[in-house]
């Protein structure tokens, strides 16, 4: 068991923002870790939680933050949130959490996996390098599919040359 790690992903997969969360749980760092995201990010306008980071505090909070705030509410929703948790944008918004998910299995696949350095400076430090390494390997995947479109693309102009 180790410490939880919280990140802000972009649409793209980069690692925008991470917190580790030593002493602190979901629901007591979510405003304070998305106004910290915001203030470098200042076009990020939605956000996708899970349920553990669900207070009515945090929804009023991050929606004055947020355009769009997809933080499903734990137990019995009344009409009028099942409606808004059925709307199309939040839905969509919803779809793309898992990808979240994927990331942060990623950055244990890029180094977090076991932290081999002592201490909350070392794990601070593992987690950051691993973070780094998934925004490269992002990155270099961005790269390689338009290297890879343009040569496509040669090939079929060959084709129609000959």
């Amino acid at each position: 068991m180790g410490l939880k790690v919280c990140v802000v992903e972009d649409q793209y997969g980069f690692i925008l923002n991470h917190m580790v969360m030593r002493k602190a749980t979901d629901e007591k760092i979510a405003i304070p870790f998305i106004r910290a995201t915001k203030e470098r990010f200042p076009q990020l306008s939605s956000c996708s939680f899970d349920k553990n980071f669900y207070t009515p505090v945090n929804r009023t909070q991050l929606e004055k933050i947020l355009a769009l705030v997809v933080l499903p509410k734990k137990g019995r929703r009344s009409e009028e949130e099942k409606a808004f948790e059925s709307s199309d944008e939040f839905v969509r918004q919803r779809n793309q959490h898992p990808a979240v998910e994927s990331g942060i299995n990623a950055l244990e696949n890029h180094g977090l996996d076991r932290c081999l350095d002592h201490g909350l400076h070392g794990f601070n430090r593992y987690v950051a390098l691993a973070i780094v390494s998934r925004n490269i390997h992002i990155l270099g995947a961005i790269i390689w599919k338009k290297k890879f479109r343009r040569f496509q693309r040669e090939q079929a102009q060959k084709l129609k040359a000959t």
